[in-house]
């Protein structure tokens, strides 16, 4: 049996045998499940592992996402104060095997700038009055017009062997993102590596040893939706990453890890990879999408379940656009094509026709597109299993017109400055450094755009990497990176080389600040933009 942790009793991982639990809310708790008469011991009580997470705010909407460790049902309590004078009850959804006992419910009717104080429990089918201890969170959904909007992103996490180090402080970078007090969290994918295992220990260059808390889950690849489900679990373990999503909402991508380094749909996996059993990556990608989605507060679209590409409204000042740029594209290839079809999409024609449409509609002042990958820096595929000259992202390294996946870029920016659609900003993280770039059609190959920034960041706790060629197709100004030239790549985070980024719109000027972060983070550059008008 997988453990939570050293001190844990509880199992961490149970076989999945019955179906996903059904949203159950709005009926009221009953009187057992808040009075003092529950049974209070630890023995018979059930445990929440993972403690609280909210997400996918947007409008008055937020998920409430827990998990425990045994069939329970989800009770809620809500309220304007810490006190949780005048708290309102919710009777929840059951847990059972079939999700991995997680539970959501979405809250309707927040108000916008206010913070929610939440407290969950769980109430344990076989003895209703046993209930877990409740465990608390709070969140605030953006919006109106007199208080500054903050929001942090970055992205892969727990990758290349680099685990929770407790002697380090942990996932530590969440603590110092946390500090920040930001309304919410953009996770721009490799939230695990599914791909990659964790060892005991792993020496570093110094001689000294980085100790990793190791879990069976994390001893192989992930293959079963079992594996997986311990991949997405063992970032719980860490009391940094479990108290800032008490107190920051997430909206999460995915990227590549979550199932395999660089997979596309359809992909079989060589013969020189020898560490699968499982070689269809749609088998894996399934496993994959359905733990991702039962270890994170999405909301879940009854007409397209297993869509991850969403857009949420934070009033006149933002709005946040989630792309999907893995379950849509075509296989990883040369990408030289001359002609926008299957072969060459990256965000696929539907989700391309949705984030025009999206812009279009959009009244805010930003629009941020929170990209999984970036658009200018080459990332080869360098898998055994695949032929040289492969690319992974939008890039094809060329510098010249517009070719492959970049077509669906160009259309895109094209749209945007056809339908003079202001304020556009891109997030992204992938290549593990951070760095600042400005886009001008002034100095690209391809010209019939609106000038942009993006902005990378990462890793969360990962190898650092880079910095990576720079394609020229569409006149990227790099204004900053975090790591040198010669970095000797694979840096563990004792090098303090992990990063994040802030954002923050002024509510009475909207001008945009974007910041760069170290690990423990210090500012390490800095832009005022100025919105459009």
């Amino acid at each position: 049996m997988q453990k939570l942790s050293k001190n844990s009793r509880r199992q961490f991982l149970r076989q999945a045998t019955v179906g996903a639990s059904t949203l159950l809310g709005g009926s009221s708790l009953p009187a057992f499940a808040l009075s003092p008469a529950y049974i209070t011991s630890d023995k018979l009580r059930p445990q929440m592992p993972c403690g609280v997470m909210s997400g996918d705010i947007t409008g008055n909407k937020a998920i409430i996402w827990s998990r425990t460790d045994r069939p329970a049902r989800m009770l809620l309590e809500y309220a304007s104060n810490e006190t949780f004078k005048d708290a309102r009850s919710i009777s929840g959804p059951l847990a059972l095997p079939g999700s991995d006992y997680t539970a959501r419910i979405d809250l309707s009717g927040l108000p916008a700038g206010q913070r929610t104080f939440y407290r969950v429990r769980f109430q344990d089918l076989q003895n209703p009055s046993a209930n877990s201890e409740p465990v608390q969170g709070s969140l605030l959904i953006p919006g109106g017009t007199e208080r500054d909007i903050i929001f942090a992103f970055s992205g892969d996490e727990a990758g290349q062997g680099w685990g929770i180090n407790e002697a380090f402080g942990g996932y530590r970078i969440y603590e110092s993102m946390r500090r920040f007090q930001p309304d919410f969290f953009i996770h721009s994918g490799d939230q695990i590596y599914a791909d990659g295992t964790i060892q005991a220990q792993v020496k570093l260059d110094d001689g000294s040893l980085w100790n990793n808390l190791v879990t069976p889950a994390k001893s192989k690849v992930a293959e079963t939706l079992e594996d997986y489900r311990g991949n997405f679990a063992y970032n719980f373990l860490d009391a940094n990453k479990r108290r800032f999503a008490a107190e920051v909402p997430f909206l999460v991508q995915w990227d590549d890890h979550e199932v395999r380094n660089n997979w596309y749909p359809g992909q079989q996996i060589g013969a020189a990879e020898k560490r699968y059993h499982e070689r269809d990556l749609n088998a894996l990608a399934q496993n994959s999408r359905r733990a991702m989605f039962e270890y994170n507060p999405y909301r879940i679209d009854e007409n397209d379940p297993g869509r991850i590409y969403r857009m949420f409204n934070y009033g006149p000042m933002l709005e946040v656009f989630m792309l999907d740029e893995r379950s849509y594209r075509g296989a990883n290839s040369p990408n030289r094509q001359s002609r926008l079809d299957k072969d060459a999409a990256f965000l696929g024609k539907a989700q391309l026709q949705w984030i025009k449409q999206a812009l279009l509609r959009s009244r805010s002042t930003w629009k941020v597109i929170a990209s999984d990958m970036p658009i200018s820096l080459v990332v080869p595929d360098l898998n055994p299993d695949v032929p040289q000259g492969t690319f992974e992202a939008w890039a094809n390294g060329d510098n010249g017109k517009p070719l492959g996946r970049e077509l669906e870029i160009a259309e895109l920016l094209k749209f945007i400055k056809q339908h003079n659609i202001k304020n556009v900003v891109w997030v992204t993280a992938d290549v593990h450094y951070a760095s600042a770039t400005y886009y001008s059609p002034g100095k690209a190959s391809f010209t019939d755009f609106k000038p942009f920034w993006e902005f990378v960041g990462g890793p969360l706790n990962a190898g650092t990497f880079g910095p990576n060629e720079v394609d020229q197709t569409f006149g990227p100004d790099v204004r900053y990176v975090s790591v040198p030239k010669d970095l000797k790549q694979n840096r563990s985070p004792a090098d303090l080389l992990q990063f994040f980024g802030i954002a923050k719109i002024d509510a009475k000027t909207k001008v945009m600040t974007v910041s760069l972060h170290d690990i423990d983070g210090k500012n390490l550059y800095k832009v005022d933009i100025n919105p459009e008008v």
